[in-house]
């Protein structure tokens, strides 16, 4: 077990605070990519273009940094007298403002409102505009249509259901407190940063035509 001094725990808890946010308004923007393709396929030209990428970047990048700067603040801010053994495999925000002798009920507070409001907002927003694309695609009388949008989404889709559904289940263990091993909730917070990521290339790589070329290739050289 390697020791981390209390401001690198910190960096780190603010840093894996601001990363997971980033991950889920990157989805919100593919979700809206997908949604001007398929709904205003004519406007997409002009409305997803590089200004539009720019701006949306600095918004989730300046919207993440502020939700979620007070988060290290309010752990900083505790009187640390106890142990100093972080019972988590990373510096997560309640597992080290559990180990201050002070009151932390604010810490869990502000972690409730911005995980809901950063995260369940862009949910949303998300379903929303699967709601939209669901129902332009549905009035098309065209089979191919259909099969094109729905091929089009997949890749997303997919990644979006291991993102969210990782994320509530960690949610949901941690809720339930001493009626599930304390080991579940550290597993389920490392497959969660990990397999998303690590699906990322995979689910949009095998769906590239030269990528998948090249895979087929290397199968039959080995084989």
């Amino acid at each position: 077990m390697k020791p981390i001094s209390f401001v690198g725990c910190f960096l780190q808890m603010f840093i894996m605070n601001t990363f997971l946010p980033m991950e889920s308004s990157t989805f919100l923007v593919m979700a809206y990519d997908r949604y001007v393709a398929i709904c205003h396929p004519l406007r997409y030209p002009s409305i997803i273009t590089e200004q539009f990428v720019i701006n949306a970047t600095i918004f989730i990048v300046i919207r993440n940094l502020l939700a979620t700067l007070p988060t290290p603040v309010l752990a900083a801010r505790l009187n640390y007298c106890s142990s100093n053994v972080v019972e988590n495999c990373i510096c997560a925000n309640i597992s080290v403002a559990k180990l201050s002798c002070g009151d932390i009920h604010l810490n869990k507070f502000y972690q409730f409102v911005s995980v809901w409001c950063l995260l369940g907002s862009d949910l949303v927003l998300i379903l929303l505009s699967y709601c939209f694309i669901l129902r332009v695609v549905m009035h098309r009388q065209s089979g191919g249509a259909v099969t094109k949008a729905l091929s089009t989404c997949g890749s997303h889709l997919i990644l979006i259901l291991f993102f969210y559904t990782l994320l509530l289940v960690f949610i949901f263990t941690n809720k339930a407190g001493k009626k599930i091993p304390s080991e579940v909730p550290i597993l389920l917070n490392v497959l969660h940063h990990l397999i998303p990521p690590a699906l990322n290339p995979i689910v949009y790589g095998v769906r590239t035509q030269e990528i998948k070329q090249g895979i087929i290739k290397l199968f039959k050289h080995q084989f």
